[in-house]
């Protein structure tokens, strides 16, 4: 008898892989499908980066690497840290795993046990719940929606919190929404948290370089909460290199060494070439970050303009991440004569079954008012997609 186990039948499918393959499949039909399921840049990995690959590659970097990672890219990584965000870590409070999704995962299983709560704010990248589950843990979702710019208040947070709660996961900038938390936002959530000793906070700042504010705050950066913080960030977002599979956690060293014997069991250290990939990343100029950012920003002031076109629509402006999460709840219960959309996945559907774009829906990310696009793509696809979009929704009465 085919049985899977009941941890695993607690876990859902990820909706944004979901849609990705189902345009995929579509664009094997011959469909001219606009994907913009996916949080992926759609630039190449920069030249220098690829070259020390290849170096590493011709200086035999072919072994198992040390589960921690490599001591010289921890090393760039404590430089990176201190350098840019005003931390100050040693390398031995540095682990880097299979990308910055492991690290999530790693910080999850270390610390939640069994009953342990972890509050998580709505709308949600779609993993965070579902890591949560598998640890045995119970995710207490807390919802911040449209209205308040997609950001939880010191007061949800408060409220939110039991002698159960073991974790906070903060996204910032976000995904899915692009919203990010200010210093004096995130001060105040810290001020809570010092109040729970016994609470950590698992901060995600992948997107930290994809910011249009002018600047990223770390919540590890306030007085007293490098003791209450897993720091997660990693060489995707930034540098164009989510394939590479390099992601990084910075923490207390007993939190680390924990994270070790769990990574050491089940993934051993990630790929050496990537890691040699990843510490000229850190080490070399930074100018391609600022022009892929620069790139990101021009796109994000393209699709809001032409969102805000879109009757029906209701749109914010993302500060960061390249992601627009639109409020779309007006269309619920609206017909284009064959079918009815009563939510935001099938508000995902019907664009793309009618407009070929693919987008996610909102239920997906804990907000079922809205959807999410992704303007990691070329802005004559930005331009093409709202087109379409604007056409299919202008079909529903």
């Amino acid at each position: 008898m085919s049985r899977l186990s009941n941890r695993l039948n607690r876990l859902a499918p990820s909706a944004t892989l979901a849609m990705s393959q189902k345009s995929s499949e579509m664009k094997a039909q011959g469909i001219d499908v606009i994907n913009m399921s996916v949080g992926e840049p759609d630039f190449n990995t920069p030249d220098h980066i690829k070259e020390a690959a290849k170096e590493a590659v011709d200086n035999n970097y072919s072994r198992y690497s040390p589960v921690p990672g490599y001591p010289e890219l921890r090393k760039a990584i404590v430089a990176k840290l201190r350098n840019e965000n005003g931390l100050d870590y040693a390398d031995g409070e540095i682990l880097v795993s299979n990308g910055a999704k492991q690290c999530v995962c790693n910080a999850v299983m270390a610390l939640v046990d069994d009953g342990d709560e972890v509050i998580i704010p709505a709308p949600y990248w779609v993993s965070y719940p579902q890591m949560v589950k598998l640890a045995g843990g119970t995710p207490v979702i807390v919802k911040a929606g449209f209205e308040q710019d997609f950001k939880m208040t010191p007061e949800q947070l408060e409220n939110a919190i039991t002698p159960k709660t073991r974790m906070l996961i903060l996204c910032s900038p976000s995904n899915p929404t692009g919203s990010v938390y200010t210093e004096d936002e995130l001060k105040a959530l810290a001020e809570v948290i010092l109040r729970h000793e016994d609470v950590f906070v698992l901060a995600d700042e992948i997107y930290e370089h994809i910011n249009y504010t002018g600047k990223h705050a770390s919540m590890a950066a306030f007085p007293g909460m490098k003791e209450h913080t897993i720091v997660v960030n990693g060489v995707s977002k930034a540098y164009a290199m989510t394939g590479w599979r390099i992601g990084f956690m910075a923490a207390p060293e007993w939190i680390i060494k924990g994270c070790n014997k769990l990574q050491g069991q089940y993934t051993s250290g990630p790929c050496s070439v990537s890691q040699k990939a990843a510490e000229q990343a850190y080490v070399a100029s930074q100018t391609c970050v600022e022009e892929m950012r620069k790139a990101f920003e021009r796109r994000r002031d393209l699709i809001v303009g032409l969102a805000r076109e879109i009757p029906g629509l209701e749109v914010n402006v993302p500060q960061g991440a390249f992601y627009l999460f639109p409020k779309c709840s007006s269309f619920y219960g609206k017909s284009d004569g064959k079918r009815t959309v009563n939510n935001s996945s099938d508000l995902a559907m019907f664009l793309l079954e009618e407009g070929h774009v693919a987008t996610v829906g909102g239920d997906a990310f804990g907000d079922p008012d809205c959807f999410r696009m992704s303007y990691a793509t070329s802005d004559d696809n930005i331009r093409e997609a709202m087109k379409r979009i604007k056409t299919c929704l202008a079909k529903l009465s």
